[in-house]
């Protein structure tokens, strides 16, 4: 039996020893958000660094920032110069839970129909875990890796990375590499592993609408004055179409982008039970584009929040004021002052409803989005480890989320391969309530990691520079 073969049997032989390192680090509360459990981050953190060391890996150990939650990083640089050196990002930060609607403890990793149930497990522990879990194998068989790897693993991302660029600077040595995979992202089903290439970027944004200097009577005024509530509501009617997507700021679609979506599998099944549809309600009509094209590739609008009175603050008065808070997913090739632009244009150029004043801040432009095209030997490389485990190479996908740590390794590597991979699904419910990782996807990117090692190092590092 071929090596990287004797390697994959040894991850699947050590499965259950894997899912019980991951359900051990699922019992770490480490939410970055939450400073009361900045702690749990820190003593994940450590435990990683240890274990990193156990797995075979050298030079194991905390980066540190003033103000900043630790990054782990480890290495193993024995291929060789003329080997490529590969650098593993994941996370181990999560998301915060609503116990409410979670039918298993958030923390405790509960295994149910084929999928692990906890905070944490997809997003992004999976991810990287199933890279350890690839690269231990490789040592304890083979005794060495093909290729050189670092290891590099955030306590911020879900936060949005606010200090990684500073941990890039300060220590350039720990992101030095030729090929960067990147363990965050999903593919289209159990059955199809998916490459990400593009995100789309976010801002948010406040409209205000004023008209009364105080509270006026209903009674005595309703009729005859202006009524900001419903001017707000009439306004942000005018950003969306009648099924609510959003008109300004709407992208030309080209029929690569139609045949690049229709390859990925998208199913209205897929569509109702990933986003939990009531029955009886439909997904939006896709008008001759792919679900794909909508999702990935046109940019979107969600209600944060109003000024509108809440239950129990209700009053028979005309507000003297309304405003909402807008998220705004930007299109991957579109920056935030063009959706800025195109925001105001359907506010401002045309009268305001009743002749109430009509303010538009910008809150935050948390990231712009990323747009890439996988070229060169390492992805072909990735294509043939993925069809030697999931049987069929890796199909490009988008996200409609932001993820703000790839648009910055894409502007700062953007002329190395970047690989984003993960072991998300349609179903993993990250960042919700039950969030899970379907065991298939897990033992079947352990393997596409064994042999995307070893396809990388026989490749050799001048080879991926071509």
């Amino acid at each position: 039996m071929p090596t990287p073969d004797k390697v994959a049997a040894d991850a699947r032989a050590r499965l259950d020893d894997t899912i019980a390192d991951l359900v051990r680090y699922l019992t770490f509360p480490s939410i970055s958000c939450q400073p009361d459990n900045f702690a749990d981050v820190r003593r994940l953190a450590e435990v990683i660094r240890d274990d990193l060391t156990k797995t075979g890996l050298e030079n194991a150990r905390l980066l540190e920032l003033e103000g900043a939650l630790p990054v782990v990083v480890a290495d193993w640089l024995h291929a060789g110069p003329d080997a490529p050196t590969l650098l593993i990002y994941g996370h181990l930060d999560i998301q915060p839970v609503e116990l409410e609607n979670w039918h298993t403890d958030p923390h405790v990793a509960k295994i149910e129909d084929g999928r692990l149930y906890a905070r944490g497990s997809a997003d992004d522990m999976g991810g990287w875990i199933s890279h350890m879990a690839a690269i231990s194998s490789w040592l304890r068989v083979n005794g060495t890796l093909p290729c050189n790897v670092r290891v590099l693993i955030e306590g911020e991302e879900e936060i949005g990375s606010p200090n990684l660029e500073r941990f890039m600077d300060t220590y350039p040595e720990a992101f030095d590499a030729d090929v960067m995979v990147l363990t965050d992202c999903e593919n289209p089903s159990v059955d199809v592993p998916g490459l990400t290439v593009s995100l789309r970027g976010l801002m948010e944004v406040e409209l205000h609408c004023e008209a009364l200097g105080a509270d006026a009577h209903s009674g005595l005024w309703g009729g005859i004055i202006p009524d900001p509530a419903l001017a707000l509501c009439k306004v942000i009617s005018r950003l969306v179409d009648e099924e609510g997507r959003l008109i300004p700021g709407r992208r030309p679609v080209t029929d690569k982008m139609r045949a690049a979506a229709a390859e990925v599998p998208l199913p209205d099944k897929t569509i109702r039970d990933g986003a939990h549809l009531l029955d009886g309600v439909d997904p939006l009509p896709e008008h001759g584009d792919p679900a794909g094209v909508w999702m990935w590739r046109q940019p979107a609008i969600t209600i944060l929040s109003t000024t509108l009175p809440a239950p129990g603050r209700e009053k028979n008065a005309i507000r003297k004021s309304a405003s909402a808070k807008l998220s705004v997913r930007l299109a991957p090739d579109q920056t935030a002052d063009e959706m800025l632009s195109a925001l105001r244009g359907a506010i401002f150029d045309r009268p305001a409803p009743a002749g109430v004043n009509l303010r538009l801040d910008v809150i935050d432009a948390h990231g712009g989005g990323w747009l890439y095209e996988p070229k060169g030997p390492a992805f072909a490389a990735a294509d043939r480890a993925y069809v030697k485990s999931w049987g069929r190479p890796l199909v490009q996908v988008g996200i409609g989320g932001s993820i703000p740590f790839v648009a910055l390794f894409g502007r700062r590597f953007g002329d190395l391969p970047l690989i984003l991979n993960g072991v998300l699904d349609p179903l993993s419910t990250a960042h919700g309530p039950n969030e899970s990782m379907h065991l298939g996807i897990f033992e079947k990117a352990i393997a596409a990691n064994v042999y995307l090692l070893d396809e990388l190092g026989k490749m050799g590092k001048a080879a991926l520079a071509r």
